[in-house]
């Protein structure tokens, strides 16, 4: 049986917490953020859960996660 290969995109965009939950960075945080208010970078810091559905379709993805 031949080994799977893991989804490279996938893998450069998402991870996994001690817990085993998928996670993802939010959007709008890459560059300009001088013109944009610290309440809206904020809002875009940190890592968002992704819902069990959308979950079990990046560890399809990601077989060795």
């Amino acid at each position: 049986m031949p080994k799977m290969k893991t989804h490279k995109a996938t893998a450069k965009r998402f991870g996994v917490t001690g817990s085993g939950k998928v996670y993802r960075v939010r959007a709008w945080r890459g560059h300009h953020l001088q013109i944009k208010s610290s309440r809206r970078t904020r809002r875009y810091a940190g890592k968002a859960m992704l819902n069990p559905t959308h979950a079990e379709q990046v560890r399809r993805l990601l077989p060795y996660l």
